[in-house]
């Protein structure tokens, strides 16, 4: 007689595997085989099995993915591969620039594309072990993003559990989205309780991920469309048996990608989508454009932003007239102003436009604009809209040329411009309110203290009592000094000052990026922080020392030196230290094993025999080295395997610089 226990197992396990079926059937396939009531009473069974039998749960059944778990804070999770952003191409000449590039690193040789189309929605990173689905992260800075997974499991296109052959272990990228049918079902529900309709089904999708409650996502009819699998290593040749293979596993891969052969095919492609993009169910705003052969991306690396093996096509960008109402001028934390259009509202790209930016004053001479001027207003490839022109035969005869300021609007110092610059500056630096605000609202931010508890408001506010002037203040902060203030409630004042000490915890590089040095950001403050480990030696560091480090060029070295140059900074910096923040790197598990390397930027190119490229930069950091991602005259050694790239070999010669093959590298492994 068949064990009971065991019966209901096998039950549960047939519902669940049936029930994955049919949501792969109807969400990515699009081809249902059994009713909707059929499939609600299947999932009804199966949770009551579940519910009776606690012993069999299992995080990734299909009946999961109703929500119900409640996040009151998204943890902040590393990505294992980092999330590069794309370069962004308008033009024909842009592609074949791009091209050009490439063939310069590989050397003239046969090249196909994948061409794929540019979803709009919020970039998503799933991480699959053993074919479960374990972590789902937002991309955030590229470095780190946050953990979304109950939400993700929500949406029905994604699967909990894969089929077939897969890698062990593997990320998967792709964007949330939704879908243009889904979006106007929402806003017309929206619009019949008298609610405000949601602007943009992007915007709506990427809000959704964040929401606390995961039963309200699973409510919204989120998609995930998939594009890319990273940390697969040699489990794939090309790029498109790849997507294939990711079709065969379980995810919803859109099937308008295709392989082409050569530039001619790829602008046919855009020339298609640019217009029967209106027929898709749901919103693109390019096209991509990825190198196929996997070996040909790994030899064309990336740049400190970018993959050089991909790019991003962007579509003409939609234009609106309006009228200029007027401009104003914005005041930014290092002083630089900002001309704003103040524009009548008009509909432009799914959202409503009231400012646009004016760039600086070369702009507004270049424009002639002029208050009271219909104007054409387009989004591009800008987060803030932009006026590209000006209507004159509609001006009129009182119109009179824009005047740029001459004094700043917040403090009425003088404004300056250096030799070789756009922009107008402020030099007030440490008494005009906005610069003050600006740089504080910087140190706060998610990217750099993340003090959670206090926003831009909130700082305002504490600048306009005089409780704090620059952000090392806010460590002197105390819970009797906030709580008379307006807004400010028992809960929220405890809030704030718990924010501020945890902020304590934060690593040297993104103390040193909150700092908000000039030309500084997270990539350079990474950097500086790895290369100096302390904010001693890297203050004490000279021009020549600066712009030996990787990718520190004149300019950055330059606002460095003048940054430390300047007495309030380094007091700042000593009551920054003096209240417990961390400005030196945190000593990490040590797994090198020699100093065989010790002080050589090496650059690991081509294919190799004895070990794959990714072990052969283990070793190297190992034993003392740093991993280059370009060859430089920085570079020390190039480790040169087979069909390296013909341009990185003229490249690394011309320099004078050492090449190992693979034999050399072991010989000198063995013997240094």
């Amino acid at each position: 007689m068949a064990d009971k226990s065991s019966s209901i197992f096998e039950l549960i396990s047939d519902l669940r595997n049936e029930l994955n079926q049919h949501n792969y059937n109807y969400y990515v396939l699009d081809k249902p085989t059994i009713s909707d009531l059929e499939f609600d009473q299947k999932l009804k069974q199966l949770q009551d099995l579940e519910a009776s039998n606690p012993e069999y749960f299992d995080v990734n059944s299909p009946t999961q993915r109703v929500g119900g778990t409640i996040t009151k804070n998204f943890n902040t999770v590393t990505h294992e591969n980092r999330m590069y952003s794309l370069e962004n191409s308008y033009s024909k000449e842009d592609l074949i620039d791009w091209e050009n590039r490439i063939q310069r690193i590989l050397g003239n040789v046969a090249v196909a594309y994948v061409c794929e189309l540019k979803y709009d929605g919020a970039s998503i990173s799933i991480t699959y072990e053993n074919g479960l689905l374990t972590k789902a992260v937002t991309r955030g800075d590229g470095f780190q993003g946050d953990d979304v997974t109950n939400n993700v499991k929500t949406i029905k296109s994604v699967p909990l559990k894969l089929k077939g052959n897969f890698p062990e272990k593997f990320d998967i990228r792709g964007e949330i989205i939704l879908p243009i049918e889904g979006f106007e079902k929402m806003n017309a529900e929206l619009i019949d309780i008298g609610e405000t309709p949601y602007s943009n089904p992007r915007n709506t999708a990427s809000g959704s991920l964040k929401l606390q409650d995961s039963a309200q996502v699973a409510k919204r009819p989120l998609d995930c469309l998939l594009y890319n699998i990273v940390g697969a290593n040699n489990f794939f040749k090309t790029h498109e048996t790849s997507l294939q293979a990711a079709r065969n596993f379980g995810f919803k891969v859109p099937n308008e990608s295709k392989l082409v052969k050569n530039m001619q095919e790829v602008f046919d492609f855009i020339a298609y989508w640019d217009t029967n993009r209106h027929h898709l169910p749901y919103e693109i705003d390019g096209i991509v454009i990825k190198v196929n052969d996997l070996f040909q991306q790994e030899e064309l690396g990336y740049t400190a932003k970018n993959p050089r093996w991909a790019i991003a096509y962007k579509f003409k960008a939609e234009q609106a007239v309006t009228q200029l109402e007027s401009i104003s001028y914005q005041v930014g934390r290092t002083g630089a102003i900002t001309p704003v259009a103040n524009l009548q509202p008009v509909q432009l790209a799914g959202t409503i436009v009231k400012r646009a930016s004016l760039h600086n004053a070369d702009q507004i001479e270049k424009l002639d604009i002029r208050v009271g001027d219909t104007v054409f207003v387009e989004k591009g490839g800008e987060i803030i809209p932009k006026i590209v022109g000006v209507d004159t035969t509609k001006r009129t005869t009182n119109s009179n040329p824009t005047q740029y300021i001459t004094h700043c609007p917040e403090c009425n110092t003088a404004l300056i411009r250096n030799e070789g610059e756009a922009q107008h500056y402020c030099p007030n630096f440490y008494e005009c309110p906005p610069q003050i605000i600006g740089r504080i609202e910087h140190f706060i931010s998610r990217k750099a203290m993340n003090i959670d508890g206090l926003g831009g408001e909130t700082v305002a506010l504490l600048v306009k009592n005089n409780l704090i002037v620059n952000y090392a203040d806010l460590y002197q902060l105390t819970k009797a000094a906030i709580l008379p203030l307006e807004r400010m409630a028992e809960k929220s004042t405890d809030n704030l000052i718990n924010g501020i000490e945890a902020s304590k915890e934060i690593a040297f590089e993104k103390v040193l990026f909150a700092l908000g040095i000039r030309f500084v950001g997270e990539t350079v403050a990474k950097k500086l922080a790895n290369h100096y480990k302390n904010i001693d030696a890297l203050m004490q560091a000279n021009y020549d020392d600066l712009v030996n480090v990787d990718e520190i060029g004149d300019k950055i070295a330059l606002s460095i030196q003048s940054f430390f140059a300047n007495d309030a900074n380094v007091e700042i910096i000593n009551r920054l230290k003096k209240y417990g923040l961390k400005f030196e790197i945190e000593a990490k598990e040590n797994t090198q094993v020699s100093n065989k390397f010790d002080g050589l930027i090496m650059v690991v190119s081509g294919k190799f025999e004895h070990f794959s490229r990714d072990e052969i930069k283990e070793i190297i950091e190992a034993n003392g080295g740093k991993n280059g991602s370009s060859i430089t005259g920085k570079t020390s050694v190039v480790v040169a395997g087979l069909d390296m790239g013909p341009a990185k070999l003229e490249k690394a010669t011309k320099l004078g610089i050492a090449i190992w093959n693979e034999n050399e590298f072991i010989e000198k492994l063995n013997n240094i």
